[in-house]
Order: C-alpha cells, then structure tokens, then sequence
C-alpha cells in the first residue's frame, strides 16, 4: 500500500481482516476437528476473492479465495484468520498455493499454534519474497478458535458449562425435576451451542434421572454458513460413569452419533454389554476411586476433540470447576423462584471466608427470549 498514509493502511487492512474473520465464522458447526478460517484477496483496493474453510478434507480458506480470484490474484494481498500451512495433511499446503497465484502479499491474524506449522508458513512465504505480516485483529482470531488453540498450546480443550437455572441460583427441584428451567428461545440457543462443539459431556447421575439425547435437533437451514442438504454433525457424547451404571436402552445409544462411555471399575462384562448396545467404552485413568477428569480432557485431545459442552448436574460441574477444567461458563436465568430446597448450581468444598471465592469475570450479558444469558470466565 505505497502511497497510502499508515493509518489508513492500518484501518483498510482491520476492514478486510474482519471481512475474514465472518467468513470464518460461517465454517463454526463443520470445520471440527480443524479450525475456522476465513480468507479475502484484495487487489486495488478491491476484493477479488473470498473463501472459507468448510469442513475437514476439503480446500482450505486461502485455495477457496484463490479459486474465486483467478488471474487476479496476481500481486493482490491475501487476508487470513490464521497462517497458511506449509504441510502436506489431507490437502496440499496453502502456502505454496499462495506462492504459485503470484500473491504480493499476506497478512495472517495470528501464528498458527500446530506445531506443524508454527511459524514455517510464514518463513516460507517470506522465502518466496511475499511480504507478511500478523497479529491483525488477532484476539478476535483468537476468540473464533478456543478449542483449537487451547489443544495445541495446551494439550486439552476448551470447556465451556452449561447451566440453566432460577433467579435464586436452583436447577432442579429435590427430587431432580428440573424440565423446564429456561424457555424455549434458551434452548434453541442450547442447541447451537451444542452444534459448535465438538463433543457433550454429562454424567451418569444426570444419565439416570433425565435419560437426555444430547443431540442436535436443529435442522442444517438454521446454522448459518450450510446449506440446507448439508448432514448435521452430532458431536461425541461422553458420559462420565466409574461404575458402569449406564442403562443399556438409554435414549442417546439409539440416535444418531457416537456415545463414549467412561469409567474406572473392572467389569469387563458390564462394559461388553455397553458396546453391545451401541457405545463406546473407555476405561480412564482413576483419582479417589471416580474417573481423573484432567486426564479424561488429555484422552479426548488426543482424539481431536477440541470444544467440549458440559451438561450436567452440580456434582460433576462442581468437580470440573474445582479442578481448574471450566473455561467458560454459559448460565441461563430464568425469571421464577425455586425456593431452598431445591438444588443448586455447583457442589464445591465448603468456603470459609470471602478470599475463598472463586472470582469469574463476565463476557457478556443478554436476553434470550425472557430468560437472561450471562458468560463469564474463571478470573
């Protein structure tokens, strides 16, 4: 951009990198277990090209733009919510596609945290003689793939809580009645939040009581970015179950998607039994006779799962907050009373003082139909 004043630049190359980041926005329920990315060829101040990855194997955002470009991609800036590849996976490697279009130059919203590319898309570029640059709106390319990030930085991922419940802070009523809380708009969000996750974890006390699906109803016209013959991808349901208790006819074994099943007791006769009945066994490593949750999250980034939603009662979400597990907490409120009786959010330790607490800081709050949606992060 010779010629143009710096802040103008700067305030063109923000503009176009947003066009980026909602074009990644529309890969956010079929891009798992890969991240969402978007990409925009701009020549003369022009958009020429825009792409999006959709969904694992096929082109990746910076071919898609490429594709719709053409010749004219030739000497034109590429735009990109995260840096090209430079590997072989099961597509070939975006920068050298890059590099064959005669792309002048790249902006990359942020370095990609695989290790497999890791700032060698970059080099490589820069080898080729491509000018680049990163960190453009970057901690909005970094809010578009927590789960991704968190797996390949961390080794686990991201876990965000779901909770429905009363004004008084009640989920269920004594004896575990607890449909419903929220309305039917909370639900339906429930529901797309269900659709961007890679997989649902409850366990086997809510299994019992409720017997869930942990599916997702919505059809594929209602998520934006697919179309309307697009298959809905069901994430993996994981239920946390030391003993086995999981019924043999529970509705979820009978719809469609995968079941995980997770214990610690040694019965492998309980356990054939379940994957008779359609799931999943997993015998996982165990911490005070119940299933380790920090080494469970270890298990399932090794599996690709990169977002997980926990939909549970207040025993297992108490016992992943407490260990340091819950990276996000979605808490639906819905305007009634439950009274004392009925069963709170969280079982933890009993706190003693007020330093005790565990401090959360808010992301957002709305209204979803009559109920108020608040998302908060452990502090």
């Amino acid at each position: 951009m010779s010629g143009v004043p710096a802040e103008a630049a700067h305030g063109a190359d923000q503009a176009y990198m947003a066009c980026a980041l909602r074009l990644a926005e529309l890969g956010r329920y079929t891009t798992d277990p890969n991240p969402r990315v978007g990409s925009v060829l701009v020549r003369n101040g022009n958009i020429v090209g825009e792409g999006w990855h959709r969904r694992a194997g096929e082109p990746h955002a910076e071919r898609n733009a490429l594709a719709q470009a053409g010749e004219l991609a030739r000497g034109a800036t590429a735009y990109v919510t995260l840096e090209p590849c430079c590997h072989q996976g099961r597509t070939p490697p975006c920068t050298d596609a890059l590099i064959a279009a005669g792309v002048a130059r790249v902006i990359c919203a942020m370095i990609d945290p695989n290790p497999l590319v890791a700032g060698k898309g970059i080099a490589r570029l820069r080898q080729a003689g491509i000018e680049v640059e990163t960190g453009v709106l970057e901690s909005e390319a970094h809010a578009l793939n927590p789960g991704f990030i968190q797996r390949m930085e961390r080794g686990r991922p991201f876990v965000r809580c779901k909770l429905a419940a009363s004004l008084d802070g009640r989920t269920a009523m004594p004896d575990g009645e607890s449909k419903w809380i929220s309305s039917e708009a909370s639900r339906r969000d429930v529901q797309r939040l269900r659709a961007g996750s890679s997989a649902i974890l409850t366990g086997i006390g809510t299994v019992l009581v409720d017997d869930p699906g942990l599916n997702v109803r919505l059809a594929a016209s209602d998520l934006p970015g697919m179309e309307p013959s697009d298959p809905i991808r069901q994430p993996l349901r994981v239920v946390v179950d030391s003993q086995w208790r999981m019924p043999l006819k529970a509705r979820m074994l009978a719809l469609p998607g995968a079941t995980l099943v997770v214990g610690v007791a040694d019965a492998p006769e309980r356990m054939a039994a379940l994957k008779a009945a359609g799931a999943e066994v997993l015998r996982a490593p165990a911490r005070d006779g119940r299933v380790d949750l920090t080494a469970l999250m270890v298990i399932l980034a090794q599996r690709g799962i990169n977002e997980i939603l926990l939909e549970t009662g207040a025993t297992l979400a108490g016992a992943a907050l407490a260990a340091g597990l819950v990276d996000e907490i979605v808490l639906y409120l819905a305007p009634h009373l439950m009274g004392d009786a009925a069963r709170g959010l969280f079982h933890l330790p009993a706190m003693a003082t007020m330093t005790d607490r565990i401090a959360l800081e808010l992301l957002d709050v709305r209204c979803v139909g009559p109920d108020l949606r608040i998302r908060a992060r452990p502090a």
